[in-house]
C-alpha cells in the first residue's frame, strides 16, 4: 500500500502538572488522562507515535521531592517515542540528568548539548522510528537558556545560536538521513520565536517536515507555516495534547492530507489510565504527609497572570525578601514565581511549588547609570514577544516605560529620581546572579568594581517560610511599580 495513514500526538512543557485541575467545574488534564488519552489513541490509530518537547520536570513536589525520578517513572508509563532535553531537565544537575537517563525506558534525545573540551555529545541526537514501513527521523534540538542553568559547569556548552542550530540540523541529516528516511521531525525545546527563525534558515534539502515545540507555553489553534514547514506547540501542563493526522505517500514521497489540533484532555474523550493513576497516587500519599501542613493564609488569592508585568504576588514576594534587610531592592525574577493564583490557604507544598527554585541570596551594588541600563535592558522588545527574563521589584522603585519609544520616562527609587551618580544595593538569587551580562545587559565584572558582591541569605524559601509564618493574612496589589506604556 503506497499510502500510509499516520497520528503523531505530542506534549511540552508537563512542569509536573501530573494531577487534575477543575475549571469551570470540570475536571481537565492529569496524567492519569493523558496516559488514557495516549493508549486509547494508540489503540484506535495502530500507526501512531508520542513525542515530548522537554520540561517534563519542576512545578511538582511530586518531581522535587524524588529529584526527578518520580517523573521518570510516570512518563515511563506514558512510553513516548522520543523526549527532548528542555531547560529545566538540568535543574537537578548534568550528571543527575545523566543519571535519570539511565531509568528511562524511552529515548532522550539532544544534537547540540555537549561537552566542551572534546565536543562529545551528552546525548543520542536524533532517533529513527519505523511505522507500518514509514521511516521518521526525529533530531532534538536545545534552548539555549541551558546554557544558563549549567553557568556552573564549565564543562557543558551548547550551540545557543539559532544559526548555528540550524548547521546542527543539517550535519544530523546529511549524515544520518538516509535514502529510506520518509519523515523529518524537529523536537525543539527553544521557543516559538527562535522556532520561526530556525524555520527560516532550513535548507529544503534537508528534508524537515515538521517541528513541534516547546518552551515558551504557546496555545496554537492551528499550525504556523514558516519556510512551507509547519510549527506547533501545545501550550503547557497536561491538559492538552497535540494531535497530527496526515498520509504518508510511499510512491510521491511526500505527506498529503495533513491536519493538526489540540485536543483538550477531559472525561469525555480521555479513560484514566489505572496503572498511572495507581503510581501517582502513591507518590501523592508520600509527599502529601510531608508537604499538606498549612504555613499561613492571605487576606484573598493573590495572582500572577503574566511574567512581563508587575503582579500581585510578584511584589508581596519582593517586599518580604527585601523586608529588614541589608540591601535596597529585591530584583525577583517573574519566571521563579510558578503558580498563576495562590491562596488565600497556603500549604507547605503551595509554598514550594509556588518557588521552587530556592537556592542563595546575592547582593550587588549598582550605579544608577547601571541601573538605568539594567531596566532598558530587560525592557527590550523581546520582553514583550517572547521568553526574556523579566522582574519584580520591590517598594520603592517606580519604572514607567514607553514601548514605541524604549524610553525610560521614569525611573525613581523612594520618591527621588535615580540619577547616574547614585548608588543602589540590590539582591539576585543565585542563577539570576550567575548570568548577569547575558539578563541585565551591564557586566558583572564593571558591577563588582562598586562593591564585591557577597550572600546574604543561603535559601531563599526560609525567608518566604518565615514571614508567612510570622505575617497571617498578607495581602498584595498591583500599584504601580512598573507602568508599561504603548
Amino acid at each position: 500500500m503506497a499510502k500510509k495513514k499516520l497520528t503523531i500526538l505530542h506534549s511540552n512543557d508537563f512542569h509536573g502538572a501530573f494531577l487534575p485541575t477543575e475549571i469551570d467545574g470540570k475536571e481537565v488534564g492529569g496524567l492519569p488522562r493523558l496516559a488514557g488519552y495516549v493508549h486509547k489513541v494508540r489503540r484506535e490509530v495502530p500507526n501512531t507515535i508520542y513525542l515530548n518537547a522537554g520540561d517534563m520536570f519542576r512545578g511538582s513536589v511530586i518531581d522535587s521531592e524524588y529529584m526527578g525520578l518520580s517523573t521518570i517513572e510516570l512518563m515511563n508509563l506514558l512510553a513516548p517515542d522520543a523526549v527532548t532535553v528542555g531547560n529545566h531537565e538540568v535543574d537537578y544537575g548534568i550528571a543527575h540528568l545523566l543519571f535519570l537517563e539511565k531509568c528511562a525506558h524511552f529515548p532522550i534525545i539532544n544534537a547540540n548539548l555537549f561537552i566542551t573540551f572534546n565536543n562529545v555529545r551528552l546525548f543520542q541526537p536524533y532517533i529513527n522510528l519505523t511505522v507500518d514501513g514509514v521511516k521518521i527521523l526525529v533530531i532534538g534540538i536545545l534552548t539555549q537558556e541551558v546554557i544558563a542553568s549549567t553557568r556552573a559547569e564549565k564543562v557543558i556548552g551548547t550551540l545557543i545560536d539559532v544559526e548555528e542550530a540550524a548547521k546542527e540540523v543539517g550535519i544530523i541529516c546529511d549524515n544520518y538521513r538516509n535514502k529510506d528516511t520518509d519523515i523529518v521531525i524537529l523536537l525543539t525545546h527553544i521557543g516559538i520565536e527562535a522556532d520561526r527563525q530556525l524555520a527560516e534558515l532550513l535548507d529544503p534539502d534537508w528534508g524537515v517536515d515538521m517541528i513541534n515545540g516547546g518552551h515558551t507555553h504557546t496555545f496554537m489553534e492551528e499550525p504556523e507555516f514558516v519556510n512551507g514547514i509547519p510549527i506547533v506547540q501545545a501550550g503547557t501542563g497536561s491538559s492538552i495534547i497535540g494531535r497530527f493526522d496526515l498520509t504518508y505517500d510511499q510512491e510521491e514521497d511526500k505527506i498529503e492530507d495533513l491536519t493538526w489540533k489540540c485536543v483538550p484532555i477531559t472525561r469525555d474523550n480521555a479513560p484514566n489510565y489505572p496503572v498511572m493513576e495507581q503510581v501517582l497516587l502513591r507518590y501523592k500519599g508520600k509527599t502529601d504527609a510531608k508537604y499538606q501542613r498549612i504555613v499561613t493564609h492571605f487576606a484573598r488569592t493573590l495572582s500572577h497572570p503574566a511574567r512581563n508585568r508587575e503582579t500581585e504576588m510578584g511584589n508581596l514576594y519582593a517586599d518580604l525578601i527585601q523586608w529588614e534587610s541589608s540591601f535596597d531592592i529585591m530584583m525577583m525574577g517573574s519566571g521563579a514565581i510558578r503558580k498563576k493564583r495562590m491562596g488565600p490557604l497556603v500549604a507547605y507544598q503551595d509554598m514550594v511549588e509556588n518557588t521552587p527554585y530556592d537556592d542563595l541570596l546575592w547582593m550587588i551594588k549598582v550605579t544608577g547609570k547601571q541601573f538605568r541600563q539594567m531596566i532598558l535592558y530587560i525592557m527590550r522588545d523581546e520582553a514583550w514577544e517572547g521568553h526574556t527574563e523579566f522582574y519584580q521589584f520591590s517598594k520603592g522603585v517606580r519604572i514607567v516605560y514607553r514601548k514605541s519609544t524604549h524610553a525610560l520616562e521614569e525611573l525613581k527609587f523612594r520618591g527621588e529620581d535615580v540619577t547616574d551618580d547614585m548608588f543602589l544595593t540590590i539582591a539576585l538569587q543565585s542563577y539570576h546572579y550567575r548570568n548577569f551580562d547575558d539578563f541585565m545587559g551591564v557586566s558583572l565584572e564593571e558591577v563588582k568594581k562598586n562593591m564585591r558582591p557577597r550572600v546574604v541569605a543561603t535559601s531563599v524559601n526560609n525567608l518566604v517560610e518565615e514571614y508567612f509564618a510570622t505575617h497571617p493574612g498578607l495581602d498584595a496589589h498591583v500599584e504601580g511599580r512598573i507602568v508599561i506604556l504603548e
